[in-house]
């Protein structure tokens, strides 16, 4: 399914989610996107590729022809490009941010495998690695790769700059609520309230955030706001406990905020609208695909938990 990807948002960096999740909890966002990797192919498997075989025989008016006439954003202007990028330039392109990363994260493990010190190339590789860095980079190489190499005019580029920072408003507006709704949930004394109902149990710590994710993804809808949320509760339970993998706390909190997509996400409706679905049929596609996605990641990172 095409929106499969919409939910590996969940816990994957450089999704805002996931990178703002992982600096509340202190974990290495390096190392949130290798798990993460890891985690999500089989996830993807699973919940992207089997289950629609599934649910194509129960609904498969979800899976017919898309009507376009039925979609909300639905559009019949033709849009006619000079030169179309190469899918090697493309794909290199959108994944850039990522091999930055992925390559700090690594050389996070050797370092405390192998011992080195810093020295100026190591600080150099940090730096640039970093993942604040790394989309600035990555934001500089889409300007040349997709737009001076394409022949599109700096006016154009503009444009689309300034409507890229138009749409991120709304989006920081959800992360500003969801870091305002944890504190005042936070300020309230829940957050130690819940840390003492689970004081002296045997729960791990991973498993304890995916339950607090999953239900504030189901009571509040947004995803970014129940992840921001999830980590200000959780983190009064980590106190004191050992050997705690932040990194696969925050992905488990990732894996619960996907859970139950319905009518009050507001992805629900752009995946409804956007494909002209009926209510039934998103919620046997998305809804059910949604819960799947975050159960699978849940199982797959307990699983990965053992080993590292």
């Amino acid at each position: 399914m095409p929106f499969t990807s919409k939910l590996l948002g969940s816990f994957l960096p450089p999704h805002p989610g996931p990178i703002a999740v992982s600096a509340e909890y202190g974990a290495n966002i390096g190392l949130v996107l290798v798990y993460g990797i890891i985690v999500a192919i089989p996830t993807v498997i699973i919940s992207g590729i089997y289950y629609p075989k599934i649910a194509q025989k129960f609904i498969p008016s979800a899976f017919g022809k898309v009507q376009l006439e039925r979609s909300t954003f639905a559009t019949t202007e033709n849009i006619k490009f000079k030169k179309l990028p190469t899918f090697r330039l493309s794909l290199f392109t959108a994944l850039f941010p990522v091999f930055l990363m992925t390559i700090g994260a690594v050389l996070d493990i050797l370092q405390k495998q192998m011992g080195f010190v810093d020295n100026i190339i190591i600080s150099i590789l940090k730096l640039i690695t970093n993942s604040s860095t790394a989309m600035m980079l990555s934001l500089v190489l889409v300007l040349y790769t997709m737009g001076i190499k394409q022949s599109i005019s700096r006016k154009q580029i503009t444009q689309s700059c300034t409507n890229a920072i138009n749409a991120m408003g709304m989006l920081l507006l959800v992360i500003g609520g969801g870091g305002a709704l944890k504190q005042v949930i936070i300020d309230g004394g829940v957050g130690d309230y819940i840390a003492t109902l689970f004081d002296g149990s045997n729960l791990s710590p991973i498993l304890f955030a995916w339950i607090v994710a999953a239900i504030l993804r189901l009571a509040l809808g947004s995803g970014t706001v129940a992840t921001l949320t999830t980590a200000g509760l959780v983190i009064p339970s980590l106190t004191g406990v050992p050997d705690v993998n932040l990194e696969l706390v925050a992905l488990a909190t990732g894996a619960g905020s996907a859970v139950a997509s319905h009518v009050n996400d507001a992805g629900f409706w752009i995946v409804k609208e956007s494909l002209g679905m009926t209510l039934k049929e998103a919620f046997g596609t998305y809804t059910v695909l949604s819960s799947i996605f975050g159960i699978c990641g849940l199982i797959f990172i307990m699983i990965l938990d053992m080993f590292v």
